[in-house]
């Protein structure tokens, strides 16, 4: 038996377009964002890729790329589970600043630190706005990209890997950074070179497990 996991970061949002640090800000699919994520699901489709579940973020990026993503599919029907831990790292008080100005601001280094590292927290964002979708205290002040991992692994284990193990091909449409860090944690990427690892807008990224749900190596679908 041999089961896929395929990974797809949203399409082009406005923060994409606008070179903005966005994290857990909800911002739409520009245009563009919506044609990528019509191209992902004619390359699912033209792969014949067949999902059991999928899951995506609290965030519109993301809900409205899977939306097209499986309409695309002709797999609007699947059951899609959306949570909080599969948002985009928190960039805290980085949130909505151009990453250009951010690097006049806080100077080149610490801005590439901040983006590229596994550990490094950016400056953290004095108080949170009160979201319903986000329970009490759940919304982070700023996150490593460690930090990011450490709340997503939970959801892998209790909702995706079983659905590995069970033979049921999965779908994730996230972000860049939770993807990096759950690519991370499949291949055992070291800390120090996930600085290395980009997620392109409307690239879906298959892996594929066998019988003994190992792993195999990274594919770039096309």
């Amino acid at each position: 038996m041999v089961t896929q996991l395929v990974l797809v970061r949203h399409g082009e949002s406005t923060a994409n377009r606008d070179n903005e640090f966005t994290g857990w800000t909800d911002v739409p699919l520009t245009l563009k964002g919506r044609q990528q994520a019509k191209k992902v699901g004619d390359i699912l489709a033209n792969h014949q890729l067949l999902f059991d579940d999928v899951h995506t973020s609290y965030l519109q990026r993301a809900i409205t790329t899977a939306n097209i993503i499986l309409l695309e599919m002709n797999q609007s029907w699947l059951p899609v589970h959306k949570t909080w831990r599969l948002n985009e790292r928190h960039y805290g008080a980085l949130r909505g600043l151009n990453k250009d100005a951010a690097r006049l601001k806080y100077g080149v280094d610490a801005v590439a630190l901040w983006r590229r590292s596994y550990t490094a927290v950016p400056p953290l964002l004095g108080k949170t706005v009160t979201d319903r979708r986000y329970p009490d205290s759940i919304e982070p002040h700023g996150e490593s990209l460690q930090m990011a991992s450490e709340r997503l692994l939970p959801y892998w284990s209790t909702e995706i890997l079983p659905g590995l193990k069970a033979g049921r091909n999965q779908l994730i449409v996230a972000h860049g950074s939770t993807l990096r860090a759950l690519i991370k944690y499949l291949e055992a990427i070291a800390d120090d070179d996930i600085d290395g690892l980009e997620i392109g807008n409307g690239e879906p990224i298959c892996y594929t497990f066998n019988d003994q749900l190992q792993l195999g190596d990274r594919q770039y679908l096309r």
